[in-house]
């Protein structure tokens, strides 16, 4: 099937700005920035994928494969996009897409995916990612599977690190998405990012 997706959650950083801890473990409202990734999404994908360096047992009770990235050095999300490809080339060749969501976005649309597809279909590009705010969100992204080549070539070739100046080589489509009440997007960063995060998800449950 043609349009099968793989969500890949982008989880190999370093989290300088929040003292180097693990980004994916830190929890808002008792849930897991990693669990909040998974759960946005599993409506979306037909299977989910998660890109974390270090020792996977720290994962110990989520049950989704835990790929490294095979470029060494923290490269950046870059390599957690080509290690994807890899995986799924490897282990699921039927798959055509992934979707890729940085572990820091815990409020993102269960929709995203389908609309990047859609959009995709429609435009004629090869590839695609979200918007917000007039920012883009080039890790918010659907990668075509048979890109992993001319990607791998990319950075050990070339030393290509920048998202954007990957995408650039290729028809992009930029899809937004509306800011309600706050950012889809969001992302935690800080400590303070933390916070918001936390009201955010009080005014959820307010609104509910």
């Amino acid at each position: 099937m043609p349009n099968k997706i793989t969500g890949v959650i982008l989880a190999g950083g370093l989290a300088r700005r929040l003292g180097n801890i693990d980004k994916a473990l830190v929890q808002i409202g008792n849930t897991s920035l990693l669990e909040y990734a998974i759960a946005n999404l599993e409506p979306q994908c037909d299977q989910i994928i998660i890109n974390a360096n270090g020792n996977p047992d720290r994962f110990h009770n989520i049950n989704n494969p835990i790929i490294a990235d095979t470029i060494e050095g923290y490269a950046g999300p870059l390599a957690g996009v080509l290690c994807a490809m890899q995986w799924v080339k490897q282990n699921t060749p039927q798959t055509k897409w992934i979707a890729t969501l940085p572990v820091d976005t815990p409020f993102a649309p269960k929709d995203f995916a389908a609309r990047l597809l859609q959009n995709v279909i429609d435009q004629k590009t090869d590839l695609a990612c979200a918007s917000s705010g007039g920012r883009h969100h080039p890790v918010v992204g659907l990668w075509p599977v048979d890109l992993a080549d001319q990607l791998h070539a990319a950075m050990v070739n070339e030393d290509m690190r920048k998202v954007d100046l990957w995408t650039a080589r290729f028809k992009l489509s930029i899809v937004d998405f509306k800011i309600k009440q706050y950012d889809p997007f969001f992302n935690i960063n800080r400590p303070a990012d933390i916070e918001t995060g936390e009201q955010i998800l009080k005014e959820q449950s307010n609104a509910s």
